[in-house]
């Protein structure tokens, strides 16, 4: 081929390939991806650490309503292991009671409930009797009063149907007789004649059916409103105050009950059930708004000179100091009261308080200082006295507290009790208490009656969890609190909680030389696993808010017997009850 030709076609091919190339459309320049963004996670709802109280609460309403009695224990049984095992609360003792009173004071006694009587009582050569029980009240209106000396005081300005005598045994008070239907469903009261309040005025059965009425009622705001649950139309208070099934006619009050109800005559010989002055209550200042809603349902009984029933009246109330009641002159059995006065030192102080009767003061108190009570029970010091009491002291948990937040409610419930399980309560009895006080491996306290005849902590009648009459033992038992606490998401280091995983809270207790030698126990006790644990002192009335409120994570509590029958243990822990401090169920 012609070298020229040959070079000619070759050019013509090159161009009409660049030509081609040049002409070919550009794939669009991608823009770089913008990273496809995972949809957010829904929110999950947050761990509520809080047992599920529906089931205690039915069993509670079982126990309440059942004819049954043998099964009644059982079921009794039952709810005290649903309340052990979310370790919300934590024994520590069973409760005696020590208290100091001189030669010179004859007739006072008191009852395993911890109520001391006064209206019995003499003192040689002085018609006062100078004492102390506690520091400033919380309340006086017996509806509202939850405390045991609470309780001393109302007995003193108030009375039930029933009482109780020197012996500990009930006995007809403003009640003449009583008859009770064949099935043990309807009590009818026959009231004794010509009762009178403190101003003179009757006092009639009309009395009694506005009063339990009133502290049925949920505005009003009694702690113990449940303890009327046994009576028939309680569940329909909320709808109609006026449910609940008592009737005056005359000089008689008729109760009709759900079921037949073992400790009966026991609630009418307690607070709640004592009878208060409808035009007294009603009249004071601060007891409704501008709206008719109640404000204050005690309000009638916050200083001294309030309209009351019982031996004693209350003359003078000089706040956080002193009260001075005297002799009522219309008390149906003023003829045998044969005290003019009784002085009350209001003090938690008991430093203070011994020092006073020691420099005879006081011919009563009721505390004495920890370091003091070695040498009285060395050297067998007559005005010592210590008592039966029937009742538990403990600590209780806030299970609504920020201590347990991310945790499940079995999570929580191991927390709760690894801390009971490092407990040495046979040190806090021996060192601390001193008394003869038995270390608390339950809730319910020994001796306390099955109301079927027997004794609820009959180790041979029923299989206990952790031991023969109770959930815990009586010494630390820290590998266990251990493996509690790990199950719970801790982690540990040579035995002690690791820094990932710490521990710390607040514990809360009143004034007392004996509460604050507990606290330090437990917070050494606490501390061998690396807890940390500070203690915050309050005064009395404070702290009773604090724990009703739910302000607390873990706070000293107590708990002396209504009556003699496990319910009285058991219904305090239902939801709507006044005296849950552990917030269950809310």
């Amino acid at each position: 081929m012609n070298f020229k030709k040959t070079f000619a076609l070759l050019l013509a091919l090159i161009m009409i390939v660049a030509l081609a190339v040049s002409c070919t459309p550009k794939e669009p320049v991608k823009e770089p991806e913008t990273p496809t963004q995972k949809p957010e996670a829904p929110e999950q709802e947050p761990v509520d650490p809080r047992p599920d109280w529906s089931e205690y609460d039915r069993l509670i309403s079982e126990i309440k309503s059942t004819t049954d009695f043998a099964n009644r224990v059982t079921l009794m049984h039952q709810a005290e292991d649903i309340l052990m095992d979310t370790g919300a609360v934590m024994p520590i003792y069973y409760y005696n009671d020590s208290y100091m009173m001189r030669s010179t004071v004859q007739g006072m006694y008191a009852n395993v409930f911890g109520t001391k009587f006064f209206d019995k009582a003499t003192v040689e050569g002085s018609d006062t009797l100078r004492l102390q029980l506690a520091s400033e009240p919380d309340r006086l209106d017996p509806a509202l009063n939850s405390s045991v000396d609470g309780a001393c005081l109302a007995a003193a300005s108030f009375g039930g149907l029933y009482t109780y005598d020197e012996q500990g045994q009930l006995v007809p008070n403003f009640a003449e007789s009583y008859t009770v239907s064949e099935d043990g469903l309807t009590y009818v009261f026959t009231l004794k004649e010509g009762l009178k309040w403190s101003d003179g005025s009757p006092l009639t059965a009309a009395d009694f059916e506005y009063s339990w009425k009133r502290a049925a009622n949920t505005e009003t705001g009694a702690d113990y409103a449940y303890m009327f649950s046994g009576i028939a139309g309680y569940d329909k208070v909320g709808e109609d105050p006026e449910a609940l099934e008592v009737k005056a006619e005359g000089n008689t009050l008729t109760v009709n009950l759900i079921a037949p109800c073992a400790y009966m005559l026991d609630l009418m010989a307690f607070p709640t059930f004592f009878a208060v002055p409808q035009a007294a209550v009603e009249s004071a200042a601060g007891y409704k708004d501008a709206s008719g809603n109640i404000i204050d349902a005690g309000a009638w009984a916050l200083e001294a000179g309030f309209v009351c029933s019982g031996p004693y009246k209350l003359e003078s109330w000089t706040h956080e100091e002193s009260m001075v009641y005297v002799k009522n002159e219309n008390y149906w059995d003023a003829a045998n009261v044969k005290l003019e006065k009784l002085e009350f030192m209001l003090s938690a102080d008991d430093v203070a308080i011994y020092a006073a009767y020691r420099a005879g003061d006081l011919d009563f108190i009721d505390t004495v200082p920890n370091d003091e009570i070695k040498t009285l029970l060395e050297t067998n010091d007559p005005e010592f006295y210590t008592v039966d009491n029937l009742g538990t002291y403990y600590v209780c948990f806030n299970v609504k507290s920020p201590l347990f937040e991310g945790k499940t409610p079995e999570q929580a419930s191991a927390m709760r009790r690894a801390f009971s399980f490092l407990i040495d309560r046979e040190y806090i009895v021996e060192t601390v208490g001193q008394t003869g006080q038995v270390p608390a491996t339950s809730f319910l306290p020994k001796g306390m009656l099955d109301g079927n005849g027997g004794i609820f902590k009959d180790a041979n009648a029923w299989d206990y969890p952790n031991g023969s009459d109770g959930y815990v033992g009586t010494t630390p038992e820290v590998e266990t609190a251990i493996e509690l606490l790990e199950s719970a998401g801790f982690k540990f280091e040579n035995g002690v909680l690791s820094a990932e995983t710490p521990i710390s809270f607040e514990y809360i207790i009143n004034e007392s030389t004996g509460h604050v030698a507990i606290a330090e126990c437990i917070q050494q006790d606490l501390a061998v696993v690396g807890i940390n644990m500070t203690i915050k002192t309050l005064d009395w009335d404070t702290l009773l808010a604090e724990r009703k409120a739910g302000n607390y994570d873990i706070s000293r509590n107590g708990w002396i017997a209504d009556f003699n029958d496990p319910i009285n243990m058991l219904e305090m822990w239902i939801t709507d009850s006044g005296n849950n401090d552990c917030q269950f169920g809310r």
